[in-house]
């Protein structure tokens, strides 16, 4: 069955009050390669239903990967008593109101290994210089084309066709003792300059011919768009309206509620997301396989559009589905699968930041990032792939890694410049999230609370 069948036949079975299914039909195609090599590539399908079935108050989910024809009767059938099974669901609302999409009966477009027949060529001919130059290169570059399909018992039908490309490279010195890490997201591998990462790499293995151990302290910082999309990300998936109205992060006023409304930077910050951004296009409906306090299965297919998180500093909204918009006051925004950070006052490249530096840390990307304190979202985590010292607007040499203890929020009270935002790709969240446009940012004090001894 198409996915378009696979809905319109289980919603048409009788049992259940009303009923939400949802398609996700997937595909992938990849290379790796490591040494200047090669190694292996690959294709890849999968198929999911979920069906969502609801008795009056009651909720009954069930999701099967690969249901054939046969089984989906039974699918249903088990979500269907689930439903009658389970207590009443908080968070039960009327459906959303249905229509149908323009292109809903559309096929869905699988992604191939074809997708790199420009990009491979090139990767090929950065192999030959790293190779010549004496540097290894390794990583992978992943395609993912996700069509999800929303339907509903009360007429709504839906759709959205996601394309998902990221390539992470990593390049080594031949005596393994240096390395570099570059990282890009695409949509479809044509925008992907191999050469100029591949110099951007062997640049700062050059760099890293130098070595220059530093205590740890609190030291002037430029985090470069990946890092900054780590953290921001982070602050996004912590940005709970419910959690907050409960006392429980960093966004829970003291005495009662919410902090939206609060000023968190001077700089005129604007943090949002929207889903037809130019360049980081994603879903602009809401899908909840699940609900939970920050989604809700009654919203699937609720439109989403541009949403302000931060708007000139101030902390504007907080992730709502429409039940716990009725808990809080506030407007009802669901997540959205992009985020983008922007300036009125940034300006200027990285490398620019780099030249007007007198004397401060370069960072290359966090990894291992876990919380510490949801209070305050403090974070820690450590630096990977090169920490560089500037001095006089100059990279002089490459420094010991670092643990790190910082919060996005407190980080967003300090910063003291702002550059040009650009799409960029997170280094720890890209298996979850790709869609950033970050800037490059200082920070004065960034805190290196202790010396790591990983290499």
């Amino acid at each position: 069955m198409t996915p378009q069948e696979t809905v319109e036949r289980a919603l048409a079975l009788p049992g259940a009050d009303d009923r939400v299914v949802i398609v996700d039909e997937g595909s992938s195609a990849n290379l790796r390669f490591a040494g200047n090599t090669l190694t292996t590539n690959g294709v890849a399908r999968t198929a999911r239903l979920t069906v969502i079935s609801i008795s009056g108050a009651g909720v009954g989910v069930v999701s099967r990967s690969a249901v054939r024809p046969d089984q989906l009767a039974d699918v249903v059938a088990a979500a269907d008593q689930a439903a009658r099974d389970a207590q009443p669901s908080e968070d039960a609302r009327p459906l959303v109101e249905g229509f149908v999409q323009a292109d809903w009966e559309v096929p869905a477009e699988p992604t191939s290994i074809e997708v790199f027949s420009a990009f491979a060529p090139a990767l090929g001919e950065a192999f030959a210089t790293a190779e010549a130059s004496g540097r290894k290169l390794y990583g992978f570059a992943e395609h993912l084309v996700n069509s999800v399909f929303v339907g509903t018992s009360g007429g709504l039908r839906r759709r959205y066709d996601q394309p998902t490309g990221r390539l992470e490279l990593n390049a080594k010195s031949p005596d393994m003792t240096r390395s570099a890490w570059a990282g890009v997201a695409t949509k479809d591998f044509t925008d992907v300059d191999v050469a100029a990462l591949d110099g951007t790499l062997a640049r700062r293995l050059d760099w890293a011919k130098r070595r220059v151990d530093l205590p740890a302290g609190r030291y002037e910082t430029i985090l470069p768009p990946g890092a900054v999309s780590d953290l921001m990300i982070y602050l996004y998936w912590s940005a709970g309206a419910r959690d907050a109205a409960d006392g429980r992060t960093v966004f829970a006023k003291p005495g009662g509620g919410t902090r939206v409304g609060d000023q968190l930077s001077s700089t005129p910050i604007q943090l949002f997301s929207d889903p037809r951004h130019p360049g980081v296009e994603c879903v602009n409906f809401a899908v909840a396989h699940t609900s939970g306090r920050e989604q809700s299965v009654f919203d699937n297919g609720l439109p989403l559009d541009h949403t302000n998180w931060i708007s000139d500093g101030t902390l504007a909204n907080l992730v709502q589905t429409r039940h716990s918009a009725e808990l809080t006051g506030l407007n009802t925004t669901p997540q959205i699968d992009n985020l983008i950070m922007e300036s009125a006052t940034g300006s200027g490249t990285l490398e620019d930041m780099i030249a007007n530096t007198e004397r401060g840390l370069l960072l290359t990307c966090l990894w291992y990032i876990r919380e510490v304190d949801p209070q305050s979202l403090l974070l820690t985590g450590l630096t990977r792939d090169g920490v560089y010292l500037v001095e006089h607007g100059e990279v002089v040499g490459e420094v010991n890694n670092f643990r790190f203890n910082e919060s996005p929020v407190d980080l967003l009270g300090r910063l003291t410049q702002v550059g040009t935002s650009e799409q960029t790709l997170p280094r720890e969240w890209n298996d979850y999230f790709t869609r950033a446009i970050m800037p490059p940012i200082r920070v004065p004090d960034f805190n290196m609370s202790t010396v790591s001894q990983a290499n």
